[in-house]
C-alpha cells in the first residue's frame, strides 16, 4: 500500500521530574527547566490539529532531534554542534522514530479543566491559563480486573454419548466397506445382451461470451458493458479510485507526528458481453440394440453441424444363476463381443448382490 502523508501534528511530553505536560517541540520543561530526556516518550493530544506554519513542516521533515552526548541537550536534526554545551554532535543520539502513536483524532475544540483550579482551559493548552499549573494528560481509568469464571464443565453423559455415536458410526463404516469388498463366485450363464452408443454433435453458432472490452477479438461489437473492478495495486495510476484507511500519526522523533493514511488504487474496467461464432455441441446422436452388432452412429448433418470428438459406449450383460438374474455393464467392447447368449461366465458378486467383475 501507498502511505498518503495529510500532514504533521504537534506531541506532548511530559516532564519526569514535575510532571508537567509540554509541546512536544519544547527541548525543556517550562515548568522546572530539566532538560527533556533522552527517552522521554512523546504522545498524542486528545484532539489534533493539522499544523500550517511552514517552518514546523519543515522542521518535521528534518528528520529525528539529536540529544547531545556530552550535555543530554535536545538539538534539531541536522546540527553539527550542541546549542547549549557547543559539544560535537557527531556522536550524538537520534531520537527514536517510526512508532505508530494511534488514530488521528480531529474535531471542535473542547476544554479542559484544570485537575488543580478547576478553570476551563482550550484542549491545546499546556499549562492552566489562571493558575499556571500543568494540564496533565488524562489516562483513561483502566477497568478492575475481573476474576476469572471456571470454564463450564460438560455433562459425563454427554461425553458418553458423543463416544459411543463416533463408534456407532466408525462402526458403520467400517462395515459398508467390508460387505461392499467381499465377493463370492457364482456360475452365471449369459441370459441376454444390450448397447447403447452416443456421439456429440456440434454446430456452428453464436455463443455469448463475456471479457474485458480491450481484450474482445477485433472485429466483433461488444454488447452490454458495465464498470468492474479490474486490479488493485498500490501507487497512484490515471483514472484509478483512492481507497484509503483510517488516518494514523508517526512519531518523526522531531516533536512532531506525520499524519498518515495507508492507500490503494483500485482500477476499474469495462467488462462486456459479445456475440462469437463457435463449435459448440448442440445435440446428441445414439444408437443402441439388444445384439452383439454394435455400430456408432451416423446422424444427417446440416452444413454449420459436424461430429464432435465426445463419445460414449455403454455394454449390458444380462446373467441368470441360481435362478437369479445379474445384471453387469462395462465399457470394454472386447469384453462384450465375448458374451454370447448361452456362455458361460464366473461371476464376483459382493454381499450387497452386484456383480463386481466378470471372467470366463
Amino acid at each position: 500500500m501507498a502511505r498518503k502523508k495529510l500532514g504533521v501534528v504537534e506531541l506532548r511530553w511530559t516532564c519526569p521530574k514535575c510532571n508537567t505536560l509540554n509541546l512536544g517541540t519544547a527541548r525543556t520543561c517550562q515548568s522546572c527547566g530539566a532538560p527533556q530526556p533522552e527517552d522521554v516518550r512523546f504522545e498524542l493530544p486528545e484532539r489534533q490539529e493539522l499544523v500550517t506554519d511552514e517552518s514546523a513542516k519543515a522542521k518535521a521533515a528534518a528528520g529525528p532531534d539529536i540529544h547531545c552526548p556530552y550535555c543530554g541537550a535536545r538539538n534539531p536534526a541536522g546540527s553539527q554542534t550542541c546549542s547549549q554545551c557547543s559539544g560535537d554532535l557527531s556522536e550524538g543520539a537520534l531520537r527514536k522514530a517510526g512508532l505508530v502513536l494511534g488514530a488521528f483524532k480531529s474535531g471542535p475544540q473542547a476544554q479542559l479543566a484544570c485537575p488543580r483550579c478547576g478553570a476551563s482551559n482550550p484542549d491545546t493548552a499546556t499549562v492552566c491559563q489562571q493558575c499556571g499549573g500543568s494540564l496533565e494528560l488524562k489516562k483513561p481509568a483502566e477497568k478492575a480486573a475481573q476474576p476469572a469464571q471456571p470454564a463450564a464443565r460438560p455433562q459425563p453423559w454427554l461425553i458418553v454419548a458423543l463416544i459411543v455415536l463416533a463408534i456407532m458410526v466408525c462402526g458403520g463404516i467400517a462395515l459398508f466397506s467390508a460387505l461392499g469388498s467381499r465377493t463370492q463366485g457364482i456360475t452365471g450363464v449369459v441370459e441376454a445382451v444390450s448397447w447403447e452408443r452416443t456421439v456429440s454433435i456440434e454446430g456452428f453458432v453464436p455463443v455469448e461470451r463475456q471479457d474485458w472490452q480491450d481484450r474482445i477479438p477485433a472485429g466483433i461489437e461488444p454488447g452490454a458493458c458495465e464498470p468492474r473492478l479490474r486490479e488493485v495495486v498500490a501507487e497512484p495510476v490515471p483514472d484509478a479510485t483512492e481507497v484509503c484507511g483510517t488516518p494514523y500519526s508517526v512519531d518523526t522523533g522531531s516533536g512532531y507526528a506525520e499524519v498518515v493514511q495507508d492507500c490503494e488504487y483500485h482500477v476499474y474496467a469495462s467488462y462486456c458481453s459479445y456475440l462469437v461464432d463457435e463449435w459448440v455441441q448442440v445435440n446428441v446422436a445414439s444408437a443402441s440394440g439388444a445384439d452383439l452388432a454394435t455400430f456408432w452412429p451416423d446422424p444427417q448433418l446440416a452444413s454449420d453441424q459436424r461430429l464432435g470428438e465426445q463419445r460414449q459406449e455403454a455394454y449390458t450383460i444380462v446373467f441368470s444363476a441360481d435362478e437369479e438374474q445379474y445384471n453387469f455393464t462395462t465399457d470394454d467392447y472386447s469384453l462384450f463381443q465375448q458374451a454370447q447368449v448361452g456362455s458361460t461366465w464366473t461371476l464376483n458378486v459382493n454381499s450387497f448382490g452386484e456383480v463386481v467383475s466378470i471372467a470366463r
